[in-house]
């Protein structure tokens, strides 16, 4: 007989090998998805079906899960790529997918690497299309570029269970020769576009500065005129003021030629003089003063003595000069003639007594120009008569025997 002990521990183990059994069974059966996840299911090593996010049961030891697929949009960057362009450089491209799984049966059965096959078909597409572009246009080609290989890339992965995005290139890379000769050309262009700025900027400072110019110009001449016009109007009417002052005094030949001999000083004043201006009415005040020094009337530049009639009027006038000229502190003109009188004598005499030292008598009509009584014809004149003006008096010349 068989030891009844030994058959209950052999029960029990049984019973604990079921008991195990069922839990792991019941593991097994049930299925928690997580968001955004899917589950290839299969039975017997075939698919049977796609599991969705949430609570699942499956058969113990018949019902398989496949694959876990992610359903949400991934980012993959591949590695720099070189590329050929048209004009045989070499090229470095960086590129960026943005994809995601839309059939999860297709990205499982379909493709054994939906990634790597991606990628692959990425780098022959982008040799493709940059390989029909110079390195400029791969440069500034970038958008389209890039939808070119999203139009590939969708056809041929739709089949995959795969949707792309978007393809960017995040990075074009031509060689380092190319970069420096690319960084001189973009320094020339800005030195270029500076320059023309810098004349713009120049071309039109210059054109203010003409047009600032001109309105300056045109205001100054304006002002100037108004000017010029001011001062003629002022020295009419000062002249005008003056010619009627002139008039108002009566001034008489005596008083001009006194005037005249006041000047003569100033006018020979320096030692450089060697030009004298004399006016042409100097030749009518000498006679005046010759006049006054008793001289013919009736000469030229010798005036005419007044008659009776005009005896009174002129003594009026003269008396109105006279207060006239008391009352502005002016000499007057007679007392002016008196002294050129005693001047003369003075200046007679002196000569008189020379010729006397010399020897040789001298006669005092010799120096007012007049020959004595009886001496007979005036001899005609050999030349214009010496004058000087605020220097020595010339000699005067010999008659003629």
């Amino acid at each position: 007989m068989s030891d009844p002990s030994a058959g209950t521990i052999v029960l029990w183990i049984v019973i604990l090998a079921l008991v195990i059994f069922v839990v792991v069974a019941l593991f097994k059966m049930v299925q928690v998805v997580p968001q955004a996840t899917a589950q290839v299911i299969e039975r017997l090593g075939r698919y049977s079906k796609t599991f969705e996010p949430g609570l699942h049961w499956l058969v113990p030891f018949i019902d398989k899960v496949r694959a876990k697929v992610d359903l949400r949009e991934q980012v993959v960057s591949f590695p720099p790529q070189p590329v050929i362009t048209s004009d045989n450089l070499v090229v470095s491209i960086d590129t960026v997918i943005y994809f995601q799984v839309t059939e999860p049966k297709s990205a499982v059965y379909e493709i054994a690497n939906y990634i790597t096959g991606i990628e692959q078909l990425t780098v022959t597409t982008l040799r493709n299309v940059v390989g029909s572009m110079d390195l400029e246009q791969t440069l500034t080609s970038r958008d389209q570029i890039n939808g070119q290989l999203r139009g590939v890339l969708d056809e041929a992965t739709g089949r995959w269970g795969v949707r792309v995005n978007r393809v960017e290139l995040k990075s074009i890379d031509p060689p380092q020769s190319v970069q420096g000769a690319m960084e001189q050309q973009m320094r020339a262009e800005r030195d270029r576009r500076a320059t023309i700025l810098t004349a713009e900027g120049v071309k039109q400072s210059q054109i203010l500065t003409a047009e600032g110019e001109k309105q300056s110009q045109i205001l100054r001449a304006e002002g100037d005129a108004q000017a010029q016009i001011l001062t003629a109007e002022g020295e009419a009417r000062a002249i005008l003021q003056v010619f009627d002052a002139i008039h108002t005094g009566d001034a008489d030949p005596k008083l001009l030629a006194y005037q005249y001999l006041q000047m003569l000083p100033q006018i020979a004043n320096g030692t450089a003089s060697k030009l004298w201006v004399v006016p042409t009415e100097f030749t009518a005040a000498l006679g005046s003063i010759a006049q006054g020094f008793g001289g013919v009337p009736g000469t030229p530049g010798i005036p005419t003595p007044p008659s009776a009639d005009d005896e009174g009027e002129g003594s009026a006038a003269q008396r109105a000069r006279s207060s006239m000229l008391g009352s502005s502190g002016l000499t007057d003109p007679g007392e002016a003639l008196a002294e050129a009188r005693r001047q003369a004598e003075a200046a007679t005499a002196e000569a008189t007594s020379a010729g006397t030292r010399s020897g040789a008598p001298f006669d005092p009509s010799e120096t007012r120009g007049q020959r004595p009584s009886g001496a007979g014809p005036t001899p005609p004149a050999t030349g214009p008569e010496p004058r000087t003006l605020g220097g020595e008096p010339d000699e005067p010349e010999a008659p003629q025997q």
